[in-house]
Parts: structure tokens; sequence; C-alpha cells
């Protein structure tokens, strides 16, 4: 088990209350059905008279449409066609509904990325539904087609964060160095491929419509199928299935894979199952936004930053999906965990005709972080400063301001990770063997936060909803947050029978459906402990104040046995912005998030001279998430996040040409297995939050915000070359090592004032 600590000023254990549930490592709420392979996924279920359908998708990256043909030789009986006059003719709008309605379900007159979905087709038999796609022929007017978001000029959104006189302090500072950060994508690459069952109401054409499938937010997709079928609400049902993982990947793009099902299911009038292979997720879904930032930072000769200018670029491909707040989170966290009374950050989404991007974990935050923390470095060693101690200089400490102007009141531990990682890291490293002669070792650090939840604004928008109800055992979580893998089910309640004093065991949750939970906002963003798991606590509070004092949990099951006999109990509560909180979507001022993760990496890294290969060899994890509902889930929370962020940072290349992936396949898109894990040390620590139940704060995204500038820093480190793009690969570590002549591709651009 990881070690656990505590802030130096938190109470001591003493005035703590006793936990009975929380903290503790109880049996997971799903395990069981899993292990035991009950859990039924998408893949597994069947339907009466069902079909399966598939997708004909474009070959060209940007272009007119200028005909579809199917093979008059063929024989098409059985088979059920739409294209995107079937919508209109449904009395529904033909987009998919997400913050901006640009982009289309299907094609209609033009294509604006290769594998863009054009036409769909069903059949009873997957043979002959894969037949039937060869027999379809579209004919193309190919257009221009940008490619490089570096030299694209369409903005699809745009953010600016001014703090202080930027001119000003640049004018005060001594010294000022430039550079220049570059990322790939990534992809999710979870477990199970995107898919659905669409199922009709059996009243006709114009009925509802159920729809099952792998997701994380199923009222997304209820919102995208009624203005998609053009049907009220009450009318659309969105069930979640046993999901096997998402990571941001099953967040927005099941509304296109939903609609694309449930338009072939009520033309057919029958259930019609749509399930990608590997091949064509990894081909048509969003992946992580490339990005490319500039930083400019004027600090004075002993380190203090005093100004910071951030140009920010995400490559968001052909249409906007999830880029606003992709690049929300980018801006909001590009100064790093740093302060500086003089910043400007300006961010943009360009437009290029390649698949659109999405939420990726941590969903901007790791390529800024990775650009702040490379920085860092590189200021050092400009200064002839230990890195460690120019962090340490700049930290931010409880009552320092950020960007935005945010005064950080609580739960601060930025130094404290940081001395944490550095003394653990220390330890461990004291039996580590000698490499093998010849081989390069480097050491690199990282320090980085992450806020919890949306944005204050995002979350008051969302007004989330959850509740409990009373069963003749104890109480049912009503709750639209999805289990998919994390261990939502199992934390939540946790949080519920401690604040209700009844055994964990006492505690069901029903099926994420929004015919029986309410919206409790989409499962992202480190929110689902912190945000939805406090309106749980506020639910299970009043319902205990509503049953009157109990002294044991025989005492609340009597007290619930008598209310039910007055018919169902159920407590239904909704999020409350803590009153400090205050933002402005307008400005980009005020308080970001009610709270921050904070994390430190501190990575050792090997470089074999021969091959270029660079392999992490040990990566210390110290993560402060104010407190671990679950020890073990957060440790392998922490540990799964550090692990795909070593692959962003080592492996994983989505090579594009002629804007299609080109390696959409596990062959050769790579990702560390087994034998490239690293040993991940892992320590929690607990700096409680108060607006957190019990004192949580949010853990899925910040572990993979800082392992890619750590391994960066540690290449350095090895080889005194700087390599400022990832993934490092061995072709790029072979290029910086080649000679000087390299290295002026990009410089370090240090002026002294």
């Amino acid at each position: 088990m990881p070690k656990r600590g505590a802030k130096p000023k938190a109470k001591p254990k003493a005035e703590q209350p006793r936990l009975r549930t929380v903290g503790k490592n109880v049996d997971r709420a799903e395990g069981v059905d899993k292990l035991t392979g009950q859990a039924r996924y998408i893949d597994d279920l069947v339907f009466p008279d069902m079909l399966h359908g598939a997708t004909l998708r474009s070959t060209v990256p940007r272009g007119r449409i200028l005909e579809v043909t199917r093979d008059p030789a063929f024989d098409w009986s059985g088979f059920t066609v739409v294209d995107h006059r079937d919508i209109a003719e449904g009395g529904g709008r033909n987009v998919v509904a997400m913050i901006v309605d640009d982009q289309p379900l299907l094609a209609e007159n033009e294509v604006r990325h290769q594998a863009e979905p054009i036409l769909l087709i069903a059949h009873a038999d997957r043979a002959r539904l894969a037949e039937g796609l060869k027999h379809v022929t579209i004919r193309y007017q190919p257009s221009e087609a940008v490619l490089d978001f570096e030299r694209a000029e369409t903005v699809l959104k745009e953010i600016g964060i001014a703090r202080g006189d930027l001119d000003a302090g640049f004018a005060n500072a001594e010294i000022i160095v430039e550079g220049i950060y570059r990322t790939g994508a990534q992809e999710q690459l979870y477990l199970e491929c995107n898919g659905m069952i669409a199922v009709p109401d059996a009243d006709g054409e114009r009925s509802g419509m159920t729809v099952y499938g792998s997701m994380q937010c199923p009222y997304y997709v209820q919102r995208a199928l009624e203005g998609l079928l053009g049907l009220p609400r009450e009318r659309v049902r969105v069930v979640q299935t046993t999901t096997g993982g998402g990571f941001g990947g099953k967040e927005e793009y099941p509304s296109v894979i939903a609609g694309h099902a449930a338009l072939l299911a009520r033309k057919a009038k029958k259930p019609v199952k749509l399930v990608y292979d590997r091949h064509e997720d990894l081909l048509a879904t969003t992946k992580r936004h490339p990005s490319i930032i500039r930083h400019r930072t004027g600090l004075l000769r002993d380190g203090t930053i005093v100004a910071s200018e951030i140009d920010l670029k995400l490559d968001g491909g052909a249409y906007v999906t999830l880029s606003p707040v992709v690049l929300s989170r980018a801006c909001i966290h590009a100064t790093g965990p740093y302060r500086c009374p003089n910043v400007r950050v300006r961010g943009r989404v360009m437009q290029t005709h390649t698949p659109p991007a999405g939420a990726f974990r941590g969903f901007g935050a790791p390529q800024s972080q990775f650009a702040a923390e490379a920085h860092m470095d590189r200021i050092a060693e400009a200064l002839k400063i230990d890195p460690v101690e120019l962090r340490r200089k700049n930290l931010l400490r409880t009552g320092d301001v950020t960007a935005t102007g945010q005064t950080l009141k609580d739960s601060v531990t930025a130094e404290e990770v940081l001395d944490r990682a550095l003394r653990r890291h220390e330890k461990a490293l004291r039996k580590q063997k000698a490499p093998k002669p010849g081989v390069l070792r480097g050491r690199g650090v990282s320090l980085f936060f992450h806020g919890s939840g949306f944005t204050g604004g995002g979350e008051v928008k969302l007004a989330s909803r959850a509740g409990l109800e009373l069963t003749k055992k104890g109480v049912r979580l009503l709750v639209g947050s999805t289990e998919i893998g994390q261990g939502t089910r199992t934390m939540h309640a946790q949080i519920v029978a401690e604040t209700l004093a009844i055994p964990y065991a006492w505690v069901e949750t029903a099926d994420p459906d929004t015919r029986r939970v309410p919206d409790s906002g989409p499962t992202v963003a480190s929110r689902t402990c912190m945000v939805v798991g406090g309106i749980l606590a506020r639910a299970a509070e009043k319902l205990r104040a509503e049953l009157g004092d109990y002294d044991s949990p025989e005492r609340f099951r009597e007290r619930a046995r008598v209310r039910l006999k007055s018919g169902p109990v159920k407590v239904i509560e909704e999020y409350r912005r803590p009153t400090d909180v205050v933002w402005s979507d307008e400005t980009y001022q005020g308080d970001a998030y009610g709270a921050y993760a904070w994390g430190c990496n501190v990575a050792e890294v090997e470089i074999d001279p021969v091959t270029y290969q660079a392999r992490c060899t040990h990566l210390t994890a110290v993560i402060d998430i104010g407190k671990a509902i679950h020890p073990i889930l957060v440790e392998g929370q922490i540990e799964g996040g550090s692990l795909q962020g070593i692959g962003w940072a080592l492996y994983e290349e989505v090579v594009m040409r002629d804007g299609k992936m080109q390696n959409a396949q596990l062959t050769n898109y790579i990702i560390p297995t087994t034998l490239d894990t690293p040993r991940i040390d892992v320590e929690i620590v607990e700096n409680p939050y108060p607006g957190g139940p019990f004192g949580a704060k949010g853990v899925g995204e910040c572990p993979i915000d800082g392992p890619a500038a750590a391994v960066v820093n540690a290449i350095f480190a090895a080889t005194g070359r700087r390599l400022d793009e990832i993934p490092a690969t061995p072709e790029r570590i072979m290029k910086v090592m080649a000679g000087p002549e390299v290295m002026e591709r990009r410089p370090a651009k240090v002026s002294v004032q």
C-alpha cells in the first residue's frame, strides 16, 4: 500500500471523525459480475429480429459529393439504407448536438475529413452487410485540404486570459527565455470499442426510441437523439450498458454512433446493433488535440518569474465537438502551478480537414503543462539554476493568485508534493542497479495541478442532480454518472453509506437509464467524486434528517420500513456552487475551480546509445487528492493515468497521411505493454478540501498531466540535448543527438535585458 500523508497544518488525528466505510478498500460494487463474466457488454446483447449496421465513409479529406450509387446488379433485398434525406423526412435536424451545431450526422453535399459518415446500411447477416458496403460507389469533386494546423487560418475557438501589465513585466525582466513545444495526437484505446443498439417502440415510425450502449454520458446522447429524430425528450430513452473504458473517447462520440443506429432502426422498424471493430474505431473517432505552444518568460536573475506570455494552438480537426472546453482547460493551466504577476495567454483551436479531435483524459491540461514544465527546465538551464529550486521559488502557495485572478485558499500543496516526491524517489533509487555500460541515464521532474470539475460557470450550467430512494434493504443511488471501470459505483456507495451510517452492502445503484435516474452531468473532468459525490452526500444528509435520529443501522432499517408503508421515499438534490466561488465566462477571471489536485512526478529514463530507444525505468507519482475514498482504486487511477502519460511521451504516435490515420491497428499504433511499464511508485497525499465529500477532490485526470514533461526533462538530463516534441521516438532522439546543425532548427532563445 502507498504511504499516505497529511498537510502539516491539518487537524490532529484525534480530532478527525472515525470513518467506517470511507477510506476503506471495500469490494467493488460491480466486481463480481465482471470477474465471473455475468456483466453484459453491448456486443453481448441480442434483441429479437435484430439487424446489424455499418457505416460508409468518405475516402477524401475534402470535397463535394457528386453522386452516391448503389450497384443495380447487387441483390439489395433485406437491406435498410439511410442517408441524410431520411433525417429531414423524419422531422429531425442533421446535426450532432454538441456545443456548436456545426457537424452533420451524415454528410450531405460535402465532406470535410477522411472517414466522415455518408451512408448507413443494415442487414440481418453480417457477411451480407460487409458485401453490401462494397457495392456502393461515391464520386467526389476533391478540394484542397488544410492538413497542417500550424498553417491553418480558420479559428474554431479563441480564449484569452490576462493579468497585470505584461509590457511592464517584460520591461522589468533581467532575462527573457523563449521556447516552442509540440505534442501529438493520442488515441484513448479503451478495451471495448464503441457500440450501440437502437430499439424502436413497436407502435410506428414516429414512436419513441430506446438506445443501449457503451458510453460516458447518457444525457448527452439523449439530447442529441431528440433533435436528430424530432422527438420530445420523454420518447427518447438512453441506457448505459456495461462499458469497457472511456478516457473521454466515449463522451461525445457515442452521440454519433447512437444517431446512426437510431436512424437505421427507425427506417427498418427493427432493432439495429452498430458496433465498430478496432480499425474503424481508430480510424473514425476522436483523439487528443495535437498542440504547439510558445512560451516567452521574463525573469529576474535569481529565477523569479515576472512576466509570462503564452501562445497556444490546438488542432481541432474538421468540427468543433468539445474543443472549447479542451481549450479552456489548456489555457487556465497554461502557466503551470506557478505564480506570475503579469500574464497573457492566447489560445486558439484551428480547423483542419482531419477527423475531429475530442475529449481525452486531462483534456487540454496535459498539453499545456507539458509545455510549461519543459519550459521550466529550459529556464533553469539558461539561468544555471537547479530545476527543483527554480520550481520551489515560483510555485503557488496558499494566498497566491492565479492567472485568472483566483486567490488560493484551501488544500494548496504544490510544495508538499514536490518535497515528498523528491524524498520518495531518492529513497526508492538507493537500491537501483547501475545501468549497463554505455546506457545513458537521466532524471527529470515535473510539478503540476488540475482543477477538479468544470469551471465555476460550467458546473452552474450543468445544474447536476442526483439522489436516493429508500429500499427495504437500505438505499438505492439515483445518479446519472457512469461506471466505466474507474470505480464510480463503489466510491459513491461508500460516500452514502458513511453519511447514513449504514453498511456499505446496504447501498445499491440504479443503472444509468434516462427514465430512472436524474441528469448528474457528464462522467468527465474529475467531477464524479467531488461534485456528484458531494450532491449524493447532501441527499443522504437530508434523508437521514427525514428519518430522525437513529443510533444503529438496525434502527435505520426499522425507520425506513415504517416510512415505506406510506409509499416510495425519494430524495433528489441539485448542485450548489460554493458561495465563495465567483467566475466569469466572459472575462475568464475569477475562481476557475473550487479546488485543485496537485502532483509531482520524478522520472528515471535510460537511453540505448545504439537504438536511441528511451525507456522510463522508474516513475514516482505523488498526488494530493484531498481524501482517498477507496485507496486501492485511487492508486489504480494514479498508476493508469501515469502510464498513459508515459505512453504519450515515448510510444504513441498517430501517423497521418492525406488526412487519414495510417496506423489504425494495434500492430503499429504502439502503446506501452507490461514489459514497457516502469515501476510506478505512488504516494497519496490527503489534504482535505472543505467543499468535497469527506475532503475529496478529483483524482482521475491529474496523474496524466505530469509524466510526459518528467520523461522529456530526464532525456535532457541524460543526453544534454533538449527534445521539445513528443512522442520522443527513437527517430526524434537520434535527430537531436545528431549534432548542432539539427539543434538550430528550434533553438532556445535567451535574451539578457
